[in-house]
């Protein structure tokens, strides 16, 4: 049976990915002619916007056959803008390629790809591409790969490789990487097809990482590097169980359908079947109206998908990136959170309803944009990766949505959580109306953003109303009282509640529930907080005092520097707000000659809490999304109690 194996290629942008997957789509006679970045004509990079920029922006894919396998191949974005894409593409793959330059090696964001991936735990081949171009040096870069990414990289002997030979210096690198395997080297006792069967083990495990080398340009290396893949990758699928997959991308056709992409860990998923997806409570189970196979630009309907394949399917309304469908419950979410954040500003004749529409459209195909509407500034407001992002959004709104919407300057994006476990209650008793709800706040983990826990008995609340409080507390949007940041990281408990026979109606519980989350902040100990980078920089040693100069300069810490030979790299953590520029400072220092790579590092605490919240300016009192008091009632007249009184108006009486 044809086993199916899903591949990705990852790069620093310009390494030569796109040109890398024209080659072996022609090599496995996939398509008939290969095309060229610069000739507009890729097979994979069909958008008017990759073409007109000569980068991928958007994750697409082809499938081709080779010796006993089906591949689906996805060429992913090499720009940091668009890292979120190609993080979703991680998910579900079997192994992945990075493609590293010959001449330029690890680049920055070479390392952030490999840092991802072993998050993701996905096998992985190297192809040192641009072997061709003056200043190659494959040795060169195979050390620096085994220096900065891993000393379990591997050049694989081409004679060899084909062959499906693992010679002698191959099996001294298994066994010292091995325990079983070194005893078996040192007695002799495995034949050649048992090392080869180690070999597609541990690279399966990904305890050892191939290189290849190559010019895609010149079509060079590609015919060994397909014979490699073919030994080494290995899947294992299953058919016969109930259908499983997992969702990595959303798009929306020219008639405004929604089309979500599959892969299929297990089973067979047909056409007119129902699927059911979300969270436990909350299942849903909708109709597949159509299955779709992607291969490039083309689109071929299908009557089935099966396990280990990528496919579309139209039907399903809700299901996002990350999302398991079918038997799969669990979603995967991003490590990669944007650090900035925008509006968009457009003028009549253009509609709110339409711009909100189209946004509502690519904030489902990009959960990271995290598309909200500012009642306050009476705002539409995005969160981005960077300026190059915003530049497509523009092009994408003009071209798709026939939108003329630009962008306001990215900013900072902050955020507010506590430091201090603190309990806040809220009641909402006009007359007629009826609720009350008490809530525990602690501080959560770096990176949880606001999770929320049950602790109320039914005896106290109805399971119905304590679900409107729980759907209440896990809306987004609920912001800090610093400056009005989005809130994060924030342990909410529900610890108890009372409704009235007669008199608890519609959004009783909703006003209770956001009047005791005002309390509960105010209680607290707020803390602002803003994004971090985590950074590598390598340079010359002579550079090291002017950049941990400038690295103390712009708020940063650092550990000690690791000096090898004439080459220095420092690591650390510096503040987004203060270095998110510095690559040009840094290129100007080292004519070029410096590498520096900014990793999403997470929130810490603001390092200028004070300026930044004179800035924003902005008044709790005045916002109308928190509201100051409790509302009771007396003898038929209702009235406000302030949120410093109302614990002791409370009807529930509770010992905290």
């Amino acid at each position: 049976m044809t086993k199916n194996i899903t591949i990705g290629l990852l790069a620093h942008v310009d390494a030569g990915k796109t040109t890398f997957a024209e080659q072996l789509l022609y090599h496995t006679e996939a398509i008939r002619s290969r095309g060229r970045v610069d000739h507009k004509d890729t097979f994979l990079d069909t958008h008017e916007i990759e073409k007109a920029r000569g980068i991928t922006v958007f994750a697409d894919q082809a499938e081709f056959s080779y010796g006993g396998s089906h591949y689906f191949l996805l060429d992913t974005p090499g720009h940091v803008d668009f890292s979120p894409e190609m993080e979703r593409v991680l998910q579900i793959l079997d192994y992945a390629v990075v493609i590293v330059s010959a001449v330029e090696g690890v680049e920055g964001h070479t390392e952030t790809v490999w840092q991802l991936l072993r998050s993701h735990c996905v096998p992985t081949f190297f192809f040192i591409n641009k072997t061709d171009r003056t200043g190659a040096d494959p040795l060169r870069v195979l050390n620096e790969i085994r220096q900065l990414l891993s000393s379990d990289a591997v050049m694989l002997p081409e004679a060899e490789a084909e062959a499906g030979v693992v010679g002698e210096e191959l099996r001294s690198f298994l066994a010292e990487r091995d325990e079983t395997l070194f005893e078996a080297y040192l007695d002799g006792s495995l034949d050649g097809p048992a090392w080869t069967g180690a070999l597609i083990r541990l690279v399966g495990q990904g305890r050892i990482f191939p290189c290849m080398t190559g010019s895609a340009l010149l079509d060079e290396g590609i015919g060994s590097f397909l014979r490699n893949l073919d030994t080494l990758a290995v899947t294992e699928y299953d058919y016969r169980l109930p259908f499983a997959g997992r969702v990595y991308k959303v798009r929306y056709d020219e008639k405004g359908t929604r089309i979500t992409y599959i892969k299929a860990l297990q089973g067979v998923l047909k056409a007119r079947e129902e699927l059911t997806y979300g969270l436990e409570e909350k299942r849903i189970s909708e109709r597949i109206t159509g299955i779709r196979r992607i291969n490039g630009a083309k689109t071929a309907a299908a009557d089935w998908g099966a396990a280990g394949e990528l496919f579309a399917v139209t039907g399903i309304t809700a299901a996002g990136p990350g999302e398991g469908v079918g038997e799969l419950k669990d979603t995967v979410g991003s490590r990669l959170i944007p650090a900035l954040r925008s509006k968009a500003c457009f003028e009549p004749p253009v509609h709110l309803k339409e711009v909100i529409q189209a946004f509502q459209q690519l904030g489902a195909e990009d959960p990271s944009l995290n598309v909200s509407w500012d009642e306050t500034l009476q705002e539409l407001q995005i969160q981005v990766m960077g300026q190059i992002q915003l530049e497509v959004l523009e092009q994408v709104l003009r071209e798709r949505f026939r939108l003329p919407v630009t962008f306001g300057d990215p900013e900072i994006l902050y955020m507010e959580s506590i430091e201090s476990v603190a309990y806040g209650c809220g009641h909402f008793e006009p007359l007629g109306h009826y609720a009350e709800v008490h809530l525990k706040l602690e501080p959560g983990e770096g990176g949880s953003g606001v999770t929320v826990h049950n602790k109320c008995h039914p005896d106290h609340l109805a399971v119905g109303y304590q679900n409107q409080v729980l759907q209440v507390l896990l809306e987004k949007g609920h912001h800090g009282l610093l400056t009005g940041s989005p809130l994060t990281d924030v342990q909410i408990t529900l610890l108890s509640g009372r409704a009235h026979n007669k008199h608890t109606s519609g959004g009783d519980f909703r006003e209770a529930a956001l009047r005791a989350l005002r309390q509960g902040l105010e209680q607290a100990e707020n803390v602002l907080l803003e994004p971090f980078y985590d950074f590598k920089i390598r340079i010359h040693a002579d550079h090291v005092g002017k950049v941990m100069s400038d690295i103390q300069q712009a708020s940063g810490s650092f550990a000690a520097p690791e000096i090898n030979g004439e080459t220095a790299i420092l690591t650390g953590t510096v503040p987004v707000a203060t270095f998110m520029n510095y690559p040009v400072r840094l290129a100007s220092m080292t004519q070029g000659k410096g590498a520096l790579s900014l990793r999403a590092g997470g929130y810490q605490t603001c390092h200028q809490t004070e300026h930044i919240i004179s800035m924003k300016q902005y008044d709790k009192n005045a916002d109308p999304a928190y509201q100051l008091a409790s509302i009771f009632c007396s003898k038929g007249q209702a009235y406000p109690v302030p949120w410093d009184q109302a614990a002791g108006h409370m009807h529930v009486k509770i010992e905290y």
